[in-house]
């Protein structure tokens, strides 16, 4: 059996899961994004009109899983800056 995608709730909206017993560590992400869209397009946003479904709450579950792999990117980071073609 599959089990349910711990990043929703019970009303299908992204949420944080808790991660309560884990070892605390200390991390920082910073992330900024521009969007620029039709006035059409942000409407079928805003009113959840688009066909592939919630965008702004696919935004969110992105934005949570990006969070936590912030570790791993740094790492991949500093390894790929340090080749140069």
């Amino acid at each position: 059996m599959i089990e349910p995608f711990s990043h929703l709730n019970e009303s299908g909206e992204a949420s944080m899961v808790d991660v309560s017993s884990r070892d605390i560590t200390k991390r920082t992400a910073i992330a900024s994004a521009t969007i620029t869209a039709t006035p059409q397009t942000i409407a079928a946003v805003k009113e959840m009109q688009i066909k592939k479904g919630d965008v702004i709450g696919t935004a969110r579950i992105a934005g949570i899983l990006a969070a936590k792999k912030t570790s791993e990117d740094r790492k991949s980071t500093r390894l790929n800056s340090s080749h140069r073609l």
